[in-house]
């Protein structure tokens, strides 16, 4: 586990950000992103009848159809275990390798720290 005092400012930020992304929006899940000029992109879960993204998957598509080029780093709160492989597909589509994907719980507890 890492403690969310270990992040840099600028990821315990986009934490922050996706946190309040769930609340806010009462979705299972928030997620946040930060592009190479440091832009964020924020989303919540989709579930329409027509389409279902998670949180992260919102926030990149975000983030490509604003024109980022690619991502320094992603958060994502949840109450899930891990983030999932396609999330960490998105992320990496976007950020390439090493692209830090930031999990925490609903608390804003970091829960671990993956590399797309």
């Amino acid at each position: 586990m890492t403690e969310s005092t270990d992040l840099t400012p600028e990821d315990r930020k986009i934490v922050t950000l996706a946190r309040s992304a769930r609340a806010r929006n009462g979705v299972p899940e928030g997620a946040a992103v930060r592009d190479e000029t440091g832009r964020t992109y924020v989303a919540g879960t989709v579930a329409l009848n027509s389409l279902k993204l998670s949180a992260l998957r919102t926030a990149v598509a975000m983030a490509v159809a604003s024109g980022a080029e690619s991502l320094e780093a992603a958060a994502v709160v949840s109450g899930a275990e891990a983030v999932t492989p396609e999330d960490v597909a998105a992320v990496l589509d976007l950020g390439g390798i090493g692209t830090p994907v930031i999990l925490a719980g609903p608390d804003g507890t970091v829960r671990s720290t993956v590399e797309a």
